[in-house]
């Protein structure tokens, strides 16, 4: 009774946590640390955990991510992709996912896009630096992606990269522009327009710097053509 009195969701006065996301989307719901307290990220966290879900913080600031740690011995701090996950519920990993970067500024973004892939419980295989400026780098790798289901490539500057790589695989390409870059790059918008432009089919583009929402993509499709 007591765990059902906690469904569909429960509120906690400043957030109404969606237990039943899980359950309906494969997904638990996911807390953006940005704009939030640290003690509501604190008390959504433990209300996750005390319901059996996997959690995962994004956008996380360093000092905030030592307290997550410091309340949940099972927490994991990814610094580079600003995350912390709790996996209360671990998922088997199923293999399929690649990740690909152009440049090593963009590794951030495609960290935050991998580790919200295996959160969700796929296997995800990194390959970083692998942009159009020197393609015998990606031709290296390109064995590599034989096998992969799902590709997300995390291209800012010129935001080219998806385009090749879709013209190369047999499997859906999700491309994520970055604010990587300077002038006339214009914080992500030249990269998105140009993904957004793709003639290579197979290419699904999400907001700039959204690598939560292309790891959800990507693990979904991956999850999807496995089964």
């Amino acid at each position: 009774m007591s765990a059902l009195s906690r469904l569909p969701y429960e509120d906690l006065g400043h957030s109404r946590v969606d237990h039943h996301r899980q359950l309906r989307t494969g997904i638990p719901e996911v807390i953006l640390s940005e704009g939030k307290t640290g003690e509501q990220v604190m008390e959504i966290a433990r209300s996750m955990v005390e319901g059996g879900s996997r959690v995962l913080v994004t956008r996380v600031a360093a000092d905030r991510a030592r307290d997550l740690l410091s309340v949940f011995p099972h927490a994991v701090h990814h610094d580079s992709a600003r995350m912390v996950s709790i996996d209360a519920s671990p998922l088997q990993a199923v293999p399929g996912v690649t990740v690909l970067t152009a440049g090593t500024s963009d590794i951030p973004v495609a960290e935050e896009a991998a580790i919200t892939a295996q959160v969700m419980g796929n296997a995800v295989e990194r390959h970083f630096d692998v942009g159009v400026a020197g393609l015998h780098r990606l031709l290296d790798v390109l064995p590599r992606l034989a096998d992969a289901r799902v590709v997300i490539v995390a291209a800012g500057m010129d935001g080219a990269l998806p385009s090749v790589v879709a013209g190369l695989v047999a499997c859906p390409v999700v491309a994520v522009p970055t604010s990587t870059g300077y002038g006339a790059a214009f914080g992500g918008i030249s990269a998105l327009l140009t993904m957004l432009n793709s003639c290579s089919p197979g290419v699904s583009v999400v907001n700039i710097d959204n690598g939560f929402g292309a790891g959800v993509l990507a693990g979904m499709i991956n999850r999807g053509r496995a089964e």
